[in-house]
């Protein structure tokens, strides 16, 4: 029967069905094939997205709106600018970093696109044409799923139930982060020397850094106090997105001063609208879950890629194959929910770090969001600013590839997402 339910699904997709209407189709098929009683499909869908966890998600949404529109995102910029200094290709950079630090509150992709398109897009469209401008914009939005707090991260820790930590999971993000984030820097820094692109910014300077750093303060305090006290223990994921909601309303009010109360609305119908295609989403796949896990499909998937192969580093690169192509042609979210219960259970099975499994899972369909033909975030960039889908693959490609690096890296030295996360107690 769990066949038929991932035909269901898969068809409905074909068809062009929007992807919670093709999680509903699955669920109604399967439960019509299974002679399941169709009164458990309201019940399954309500415990799934009864969820305090899943709180975070939204609040972190809110969050970030508040900041672009309170003007947090201008202080960043101009901390970064700072930072960076008189470098080939620093307004790119600049733009990698303020991508860098907004992540650290908003957590997803495609708000974080938004954001830098409106921004910073014009700028870096007059300095380096429009090829290479959304690219940097692309890669810098995809940092958001990245770097912790990442909405993807808790998606994926709910559906894998205990065995994962939401705060571990953050943890074991922080090291691939900072690595991605500085190899996108540099990576815009050796594209512009090789095509000559002049310096720009002011130099550097210790007295300008303390000045932006001061004038930035209270903004870069929010993501630390928040990120800070959900790794530290102190609160949970969700209450840490609370309370980046509770500091972003005064430092736009009134420290920045240009958040209005007319704007609210606004973000709270932006942010109620993403995160209420998240809870539809989650809310069908619960029954399409249940189901599949009924007819114990994960315990059969265990069994074939056991008699495949034994060593965990093989399956571990059959999954990233299999992903790459998921990545390609299905939302992230869908992938998430339709295969963490099946493919997490098997790592377990094969003796993998439950924390190390979960972060690659995540990043391989991160990278998913910048790959034809389906990203998403190339589909945002491209409505917002109407470069051709072909010429901003093509120059999004080594920031895919450096993406896809990292992935191999974190898998032949699991160290590297491991070892802050048990440095820290969580096992």
């Amino acid at each position: 029967m769990s066949w038929w339910v991932m035909a269901f699904f898969l068809i409905a997709g074909l068809v062009g069905m929007p992807l919670a209407f093709a999680l509903g189709a699955a669920a109604i098929g399967g439960l019509w094939l299974s002679n399941v009683d169709f009164n458990m499909l309201p019940q399954r869908m309500m415990a799934a997205v009864n969820s305090f966890p899943l709180m975070a998600i939204p609040l972190f949404m809110v969050a970030g709106e508040l900041m672009i529109k309170g003007g947090i995102m201008e202080q960043m910029v101009a901390f970064s600018n700072a930072l960076v200094g008189r470098v080939r290709g620093g307004l790119a950079q600049v733009a990698m970093l303020a991508g860098a630090i907004l992540s650290l509150v908003s957590g997803t992709a495609v708000s974080d696109a938004a954001a830098l398109s409106s921004t910073m897009g014009p700028e870096l469209k007059k300095k380096y044409g429009l090829g290479f401008s959304t690219a940097v914009i692309a890669a810098s939005a995809n940092l958001g799923p990245i770097i912790p707090p990442s909405a993807a991260m808790i998606v994926y820790a709910y559906l894998a139930g205990s065995s994962v930590s939401i705060a571990a999971l953050f943890i074991a993000a922080v090291i691939p982060s900072v690595i991605i984030t500085a190899v996108f820097m540099f990576q815009c820094w050796w594209i512009a020397k090789k095509r000559d692109y002049p310096l720009e910014g002011e130099p550097f300077s210790i007295g300008r850094l303390a000045r932006e750093t001061w004038r930035a303060s209270l903004s870069l305090a929010m993501p630390i106090v928040c990120l800070g006290g959900i790794i530290g223990g102190v609160f949970t994921a969700t209450e840490g997105a609370a309370i980046a909601v509770v500091l972003a309303l005064p430092i736009g009010f009134f420290v920045t001063k240009k958040l209005k109360l007319s704007d609210l609305p606004e973000v709270l119908y932006r942010s109620a609208l993403m995160s209420g295609v998240v809870a539809a989403l989650i809310a069908f796949a619960a029954t399409v879950t249940f189901l599949l896990t009924v007819d114990l499909l994960p315990q059969q998937l265990a069994t074939w890629m056991k008699s495949v192969t034994a060593d965990p580093t093989v399956f571990l690169l059959l999954v990233v194959v299999m992903l790459v192509v998921v990545g390609m042609f299905l939302e992230s979210n869908a992938a998430y929910i339709m295969l963490v219960p099946l493919f997490h259970p098997i790592a377990l099975a094969y003796g993998i770090d439950p924390t190390l499994f979960a972060f690659l899972f995540v990043l391989n369909l991160i990278i998913g969001m910048m790959t034809p033909p389906v990203g998403v975030v190339l589909f945002v960039i491209q409505g917002m600013t109407g470069i051709k889908m072909g010429d901003l693959v093509r120059h999004c490609l080594p920031f895919i590839v450096s993406q896809y690096a990292l992935l191999l890296g974190c898998i032949f030295f699991p160290a590297l997402v491991t070892w802050l996360p048990r440095l820290m107690g969580y096992r």
